[in-house]
């Protein structure tokens, strides 16, 4: 089952204790830092629009870019209610074609491990590439391998709303690399005291540092730091989330 199809509706409710404003005030700040604050922002992974929205409040041009049908109603929604018109692009990240290139892309909320396949990784970083103006930014992050294997492990997770619920299964397998979820989830029906219940399977894999590293190399990019998750500590062997910091090379 395609993944984030019937769970876009409710994925907010369920993800409430993820800090975006704090995210969003990250990014800010590692653009100064760095003294190339963007005019043109591509958010790949964009889901429903929760990184994406702030930033063009923020006065940034953004594009949205999902592979979720249902994320992007969701964060087109959202968006009008925020009084905006935002573009919204249902793409695959391995293959985005956009006729536009920006001053930096940004891929979040863990998006780049759902590439599960050989290869699928250094493909999204072309397309990357091809999207970005000279010198250019490339901000994501990635779960490690230490939250699958420790942090996430065996164990199962469940959260429960007034109209809806959801239990949510893990399960990582080392040699593989892969960390298989297992979402199912009960959503009431309107104007009735009956609920639906949907499953989803959801698949991400584990990158060492070393294989991102040379995926970005390979394909003209510069890896500039990596941290802690949102913070300017740099990475450690039980960090539960990378944040990389990539500038496009000038001449590849």
């Amino acid at each position: 089952m395609e993944a984030y199809k019937g769970f876009a509706s409710v994925y907010d409710s369920f993800m409430d204790e993820i800090d975006y404003p704090a995210w969003v005030q990250y990014l800010q700040e590692a653009w100064t830092m760095l003294g190339k604050v963007p005019k043109t922002v591509i958010d790949m992974g964009c889901g429903t629009g929760n990184i994406t929205i702030p930033l063009a409040k923020a006065g940034y041009r953004v594009f949205g870019v999902d592979i979720s049908e249902e994320m992007l109603a969701e964060a087109q929604r959202k968006a009008f209610l925020e009084g905006f018109s935002l573009p919204f692009y249902c793409q695959d990240m391995v293959g985005m074609e956009l006729a536009l290139q920006a001053d930096c892309v940004l891929s979040l909320c863990d998006s780049l491990n759902y590439l599960t396949e050989e290869g699928e990784l250094s493909a999204a970083f072309c397309a990357v590439r091809k999207h970005l103006n000279p010198k250019g930014l490339f901000f994501f992050d990635m779960n490690t391998e230490y939250k699958f294997k420790n942090v996430l492990g065996d164990k199962t997770y469940a959260a429960m709303t007034e109209d809806a619920a959801y239990f949510w299964e893990n399960s990582f397998d080392e040699v593989e690399g892969i960390n298989e979820y297992y979402v199912s989830f009960f959503l009431r029906e309107k104007n009735k005291n009956t609920y639906e219940r949907t499953e989803e399977y959801h698949y991400e894999r584990a990158y060492g540092l070393e294989e991102v590293e040379k995926c970005l190399e390979d394909n003209g990019f510069e890896l500039l730091d990596v941290y802690d998750g949102y913070c300017f500590e740099r990475a450690k062997a039980d960090s539960q989330r990378y944040f990389f910091v990539a500038q496009l090379k000038e001449e590849l």
